[in-house]
């Protein structure tokens, strides 16, 4: 799989068009706001015409009443002009940012839940803080020209073609002079614009890196605080964002040429054009009024040329953010669920699990075999546990059961159906996990509880609490099952954050339960009220369980043994006991025997 870190460059970048998609469904809300924005233009456009008029027909009058008269009228019009232009700016400034609201908001969703869907072999090569980066920045980037810049941009190509017609109609001679000169003016233009799209897409790349050492940072602030590595983590950080700040200067240098270029430019073509018209006036070939409307239509035009130029920074940025967010959208996971789904009943007593020839190697380590012809068969309601030295491919055994990678080689089946058929979701809803570390959300206990089973009353996870010995010391929490249990729940010892993941396992009441570790963070006292809970909870169910500890594994149907992904042994503890391989020597450093 080729993820975001690792695509190749070059390979045909998708920019502001890969938004289509997500403005499609607003056509209507995109069609109004095209109807307010040239209404809104031609306002504009109107103004000059308008002021002609005052000038050649409200001042140059010889009688004075008729000359009041005029400008009253001539005045009337400027202001309905100018009401027509306020109400029509306002509707588009209202649509427009609901957009760009909508279209971001929308943009995020689908995002975060496609990233939510990846398999953890891209979370492998992708750093969180570099997702988090995306979701953030980028959008922001999207936003600003989805509800701002675009629309100044297409309201001031309306009112600068506009203003361009008009003067070619009334001065054609002169103004397609200017045009030439304009035209000359976009081939630079182009180039330019390529480099600061490139700079963009760098400049959002190096605020991604910083973003991502923020995130690991801030995740084991403990850690670093222990080694006393605030100063090292502070200077590396600042590296990264000084890096970021090179690269914004540069692109910020390139986009200011762009701008200056285009600005000079434009306006020293439309001087020309004024000065032809100001001659023109000392000739007696055009009205006093005629030069004010010319004039008035030269500052919209090249305002415009301005604003444009602006514009098309901005618009290039968002290139380089579009592009970065549709990479992570065009990023597909190789564990995806069957198109028609295999069905699998559940059995009253657990469920059957069989592994068949496993050959299996992460995705990141291609030379590393974790498991080699791993063959188990467990039997509804049995509980095996599985042991050996780290990195044997004890969780390995865990991570193909739950389908976060497929074996190179092998079937996994679980009650007689192979996972790979099975609807991702209905595979993992029947299994029931309690990692080594547990995870604490960022909300109450009841919450982080219920996690297990959404739809839970709040009597049943009081009940699953009980079970799993946490109801005592979240009663002693300041609000109870309703208390805030702080990010990655810092607020909870170590064991306590355990019971709590124990609970939520046991509220799902699911027929495989997977325990890794489930006891190694609880004193003496909470590990043996945790373990008879456990016990409890492993009655009808099948239980595989990875453990160090062997002596909360000694009482397991099945013990099996691993080293360097081989099945080494396997059976009861006391018949591994007598056999004297690897399982009594580990048995012999723990209990002395």
């Amino acid at each position: 799989m080729t993820t975001v870190t690792d695509r190749p460059k070059g390979t045909s970048p998708r920019s502001i068009s890969g938004l289509l998609p997500f403005l499609r469904p607003y056509r209507l809300q995109i069609g109004l706001a095209l109807l307010f924005l040239v209404m809104a233009a031609v306002s504009t456009l109107a103004f000059p015409l308008a002021l002609r008029s005052l000038i050649d027909g409200g001042l140059v009058s010889t009688d004075k009443g008729e000359s009041v008269m005029a400008l009253r009228n001539h005045f009337f019009a400027l202001f309905g002009v100018a009401v027509a232009l306020g109400v029509f700016s306002a509707a588009r400034f209202y649509t427009v940012s609901w957009l760009g609201e909508r279209v971001t908001a929308d943009i995020r969703n689908a995002v975060y839940s496609h990233v939510l869907r990846q398999s953890p072999q891209f979370f492998e090569t992708t750093q969180t803080g570099e997702v988090l980066s995306r979701l953030s920045a980028d959008t922001t980037l999207v936003q600003t020209v989805v509800g701002s810049s675009l629309s100044m941009g297409l309201r001031n190509a309306v009112m600068g073609i506009g203003a361009l017609g008009i003067l070619i109609w009334t001065n054609p001679y002169v103004m397609l002079q200017v045009l030439g000169a304009l035209v000359l003016i976009v081939m630079p233009s182009m180039y330019f614009g390529r480099k600061v799209r490139k700079l963009s897409r760098a400049s959002q790349d190096r605020i991604a890196d910083s973003s991502a050492i923020a995130a690991e940072v801030l995740n084991a602030i403990p850690v670093v605080q222990s080694y006393a590595a605030e100063d090292k983590e502070a200077a590396r950080f600042d590296l990264s964002t000084n890096n970021g700040f090179k690269t914004a200067v540069t692109r910020s240098k390139a986009r200011a040429i762009l701008v200056a270029f285009i600005i000079i430019a434009t306006s020293a073509g439309l001087l020309w054009g004024l000065y032809q018209g100001t001659q023109a006036v000392m000739q007696g070939t055009m009205t006093a009024g005629h030069l004010g409307q010319t004039v008035v239509y030269i500052i919209i035009l090249a305002s415009a040329f301005a604003v444009l130029g602006e514009t098309y920074g901005d618009l290039l940025r968002a290139a380089g953010a579009t592009e970065r967010l549709m990479e992570l959208l065009d990023t597909n996971s190789p564990i995806q669920s069957p198109k028609d789904p295999a069905l699998a009943g559940v059995s009253v007593a657990g469920s059957a699990i069989k592994f068949e020839a496993i050959e299996f190697n992460y995705p990141s380590r291609p030379l590393q075999t974790a498991l080699t012809k791993f063959s188990l068969d467990v039997k509804a309601g049995e509980t095996v546990a599985l042991v050996g030295p780290s990195g044997a491919g004890k969780s390995t055994v865990f991570q193909l059961l739950l389908r976060f990678y497929d074996p190179k080689t092998g079937s996994i089946k679980l009650d007689g159906v192979e996972t790979s058929t099975l609807n991702l979701q209905d595979l993992r809803s029947r299994i029931g996990i309690v990692p080594q570390d547990a995870v604490i959300f960022s909300t109450s206990a009841l919450e982080n509880i219920r996690y297990g089973k959404p739809e839970a009353s709040d009597d049943e996870v009081k009940a699953a609490a009980k079970a799993a010995f946490a109801d005592e010391f979240i009663a002693k929490l300041p609000e109870g099952y309703d208390t805030f249990l702080g990010e990655r729940g810092v607020r909870l010892s170590g064991g306590q954050r355990q019971r709590i993941s124990i609970a939520r396992a046991m509220l799902k009441n699911p027929p495989l339960l997977l325990l890794d570790e489930a006891t190694s963070a609880l004193d003496s006292e909470s590990e043996r009220m945790v373990q008879a809970a456990l016990e409890s909870a492993m009655k009808d169910r099948t239980t595989l369980v990875i453990a160090h500890r062997l002596a909360t594994i000694q009482q397991a149907d099945r013990i099996i043994v691993l080293d360097h992904g081989l099945i080494a042994e396997q059976g009861t503890h006391a018949e591994l006991v007598a056999k004297g391989g690897l399982y009594a020597r580990l048995a012999e450093l723990q209990f002395g025997l």
